[in-house]
């Protein structure tokens, strides 16, 4: 069965993605259109029981160390920021990605972790990204998302905009215009979670869901409320403290009524980033390890009890969304054994 499984990967995913817009980078491996491909079965399976690769803190592939340091910091953090050197190593511990919104997407990544805010001085009231320095504007990236999509019919995105910085309501109708503006029909709106089968949205032609971690969803029936997707935090560098927390908090997973994301990830400490500080996160905490982080996801298995989505720094260090997407090649070997 294993052989077959790695015959069947390398049919369905051996193509290689063509270049993006930008002309950046050529990936090795496409899972542009995983889901499309997923045997059919798997197509009536609710979204919330299969195996879905998403980023942490998906747009921080770029930060700008010359704008304002962002109001997500301590006032001694924007203080020392003054200094030049602080927001450069600032920016090292910023960067969680490599690969831009297209790259990820390509890469087969489906849930992105998106935390936005405005920027002091800003006349016209834009959003960005924001993870301690200012990202991209929150527009660039949604044009570059739903250009994917558009080319992508069967692939569904999950955004999740789980943290809003120095936003009033003004900035918030100005954020939900924008996605409207972005998304139009692809939007899906807020329903039980148990009908998101990839069958039902395709019928719809809805490939967006919008998660928005803030009572303004309660005005627009396409933002699904933050309670419909929790993501428990470990808040740990320790390997062996995030595998605990990753069984237990799946252990107490809702069987229904919700989706699950399992963040695979380690938070460094202030004296973690002062043994590293030049080295940044990548180099310090992230490359040592997460080969173990990737060996405990191998032993997952989708389903109502079992893993939903899985989130990952640098998602490009290693196989990860390709690990993720094979675990539900599991759902079709419980299948084939129930027949037998």
């Amino acid at each position: 069965m294993l052989a077959f499984r790695k015959v069947r990967r390398k049919l369905r995913m051996g193509t290689i993605c063509s270049p993006n817009p930008s002309g950046t980078k050529t990936l090795e491996v496409c899972n542009a259109d995983w889901m499309a491909s997923l045997p059919s079965h798997l197509h009536n399976v609710p979204l919330s029981n299969l195996a879905i690769p998403g980023s942490h803190d998906s747009f921080s592939y770029w930060v700008d160390e010359k704008s304002p340091v962002g109001p997500d910091q301590t006032p001694a953090i924007k203080r020392l920021a003054r200094i030049s050197f602080v927001k450069k190593v600032m920016k090292k511990w910023s960067v969680t990605q490599n690969l831009t919104f297209r790259e990820q997407l390509d890469a087969g990544i489906r849930y992105f972790d998106l935390r936005v805010s405005s920027k002091p001085g800003d006349a016209d009231q834009e959003i960005y990204f924001i993870h301690g320095l200012f990202g991209i504007r929150v527009w660039d990236g949604l044009m570059e998302i739903d250009s994917f999509l558009t080319q992508h019919p069967q692939e569904i995105v999950f955004l999740d905009f789980n943290h809003f910085y120095a936003m009033d309501e003004a900035h918030h109708k100005r954020l939900i215009l924008r996605i409207q503006e972005a998304f139009g029909s692809k939007l899906c709106s807020a329903c039980s979670v148990e009908s998101m089968t990839l069958r039902n949205l395709w019928e719809k032609k809805c490939q967006v869901l919008i998660f928005y971690h803030c009572p303004f969803y309660k005005q627009y029936p396409f933002l699904w409320p933050g309670k419909k997707i929790p993501a428990p935090w470990a808040n740990t560098t320790s390997v062996r403290k995030l595998i605990l927390f990753l069984e237990t908090t799946l252990s107490e997973r809702p069987p229904h009524g919700s989706f699950h994301v399992s963040q695979a990830i380690l938070t460094p400490r202030v004296k973690t980033i002062a043994r590293g500080l030049v080295g940044g996160l990548k180099n310090t905490l992230v490359h040592r390890n997460l080969p173990a982080i990737l060996d405990w996801v191998k032993t997952q298995k989708p389903g109502a009890m079992g893993v939903n989505i899985i989130t990952s720094d640098f998602v490009d260090l290693v196989d990860f969304a390709t690990t993720v997407i094979e675990l539900n090649d599991l759902l079709q070997e419980d299948r084939a054994l129930a027949k037998c």
